[in-house]
């Protein structure tokens, strides 16, 4: 499968509205060895959900991989930075 991994941990905070959510996705092999895009998400600090793609190529998980991920940067999702750090440890959640 790939060698560079495929793997993408986002977060959304805006402490005013109680909101501390993070946005994981990764392109993983399945049992049977097909490539999956595996999608979890919830409130910083849970376990969250999580969502399971099976596909038969890797290029359409690369595809659909990206297509979220332009999304969720769309909503206001970002890579993890150091203020958000500071805004988990204020919810006791990192």
């Amino acid at each position: 499968m790939t060698k560079p991994p495929f793997y993408l941990y986002i977060e959304r905070t805006q402490p005013a509205d109680n909101m501390a959510r993070f946005y994981a996705l990764s392109i993983e092999p399945s049992l049977f060895g097909k490539p999956s895009l595996v999608r979890r998400w919830g409130r910083i600090g849970t376990t969250g959900r999580e969502k399971i793609h099976l596909f038969e190529s890797e290029a359409e998980a690369i595809t659909l991989f990206l297509a979220v991920a332009r999304r969720k940067r769309k909503r206001g999702y970002a890579p993890r930075s150091e203020q958000s750090s500071r805004i988990a440890s204020a919810y006791s959640l990192a």
